[in-house]
């Protein structure tokens, strides 16, 4: 006769250090307390990282935000999930609510890495199950993960927001750019409001430069809505917005998931047109970078709400209506 047992299942949180806030917001969603971790860096500057319990036969999530020192956070997550596979965790889902070299996911000219591939590779190397992501630069990240990938979205969250302060019938949603025409359409559909499009053209050998703007769509004395998945330096959506208010919009407000918000952005933000930047806390956001133009939603209940239905073997994809 067989031994048997009660096949109990148990979720447990760990975070690691790029963004406390974020995680003790999602700790207290899903009623748990992030496992105790002892992380710190040696003087030559590598990372240890030991768990203070027993995490044998769980359920691990492994949440980081990879914010500048983005490589140290990297590499720490990394370490965090080869601790828990050499531990015996049962199930490993790396949560990365901003994923790593997400921009390059493609090579432009010869030479280059395809970087946003090698993090899956480090990241299934490392012992990963799954993967959990919010807004992907592009979808087409998700098949490079050997493996189960969450890609939720902020887009409910973020709509929810303009709906409740804005009156829809004359707002107009624009894409900065061709690549983000697919996800300006979701918010059109959403919104049931007009879509315009900016036409830009980058200097392929200056990083972080538009050399070109032009408008297409209905803009004039309508309150315009830039949409996109993150801002960086903020150069290209200033400019945006300058070009917005030149053909003739009545306000810019521009939504994003990821503030990134990298060198000069804040004087950027405070310094432009836009009359208000709503992003989501799926980064830290910089001390300097908090100024009266900036909202903040947070992703938590979002990211709580993916982890449970993970663990209980529920579906991600209802989370969205069923149509993400």
């Amino acid at each position: 006769m067989a031994y048997q047992t009660e096949n109990r299942r148990n979720l447990m949180l760990f975070a690691g250090r790029s963004h406390p806030g974020l995680a003790a917001e999602v700790a207290a969603q899903l009623d748990v307390e992030p496992v105790p971790t002892n992380a710190y860096e040696f003087a030559s500057g590598e990372i240890f990282v030991r768990f203070s319990e027993s995490v044998r036969g769980c359920d691990a999530f492994v949440l980081q935000c990879h914010s500048a020192p983005v490589n140290t956070w990297l590499m720490e997550q990394l370490i965090m999930v080869d601790a828990l596979k050499r531990a015996s965790a049962k199930r490993i889902t790396v949560v990365a609510p901003f994923y790593p070299y997400a921009r390059q996911d493609k090579k432009h000219r010869g030479r280059e890495p395809i970087s946003a591939r090698l993090v899956a590779d480090l990241f299934k190397t490392a012992g990963a199950h799954r993967l959990m992501s919010v807004d992907l630069h592009t979808a087409q990240i998700q098949g490079f993960f050997d493996g189960p990938v969450d890609h939720l979205f902020a887009l409910p969250l973020l709509a929810d927001y303009i709906e409740n302060k804005l009156d829809t019938s004359e707002v107009t949603v624009v894409a900065p750019d061709s690549g983000r025409v697919r996800v300006a359409e979701r918010w059109t559909d959403r919104l049931g409001c007009p879509l315009a499009i900016i036409h830009k053209r980058r200097d392929p050998d200056v990083p972080n430069q538009v050399k070109m703007f032009d408008v297409v769509g209905e803009v004039r004395g309508r309150t315009c809505v830039i949409v996109d998945d993150m801002i960086d330096t903020a150069g290209t959506i200033t400019k945006a917005a300058e070009s917005l208010k030149e053909h003739g919009a009545a306000h810019v407000i521009a939504a994003a998931t990821h503030g990134v918000l990298s060198g000069p952005a804040a004087d950027r933000l405070k310094n432009s047109e836009i009359s208000e930047v709503v992003l989501t806390n799926t980064l830290p956001l910089p001390s300097e970078a908090r100024i009266d133009k900036i909202t903040e939603l947070s992703i938590a209940p979002l990211l709580a709400a993916a982890i449970k239905a993970v663990f209980e073997d529920g579906s991600v994809t209802g989370l969205f209506g069923g149509d993400a």
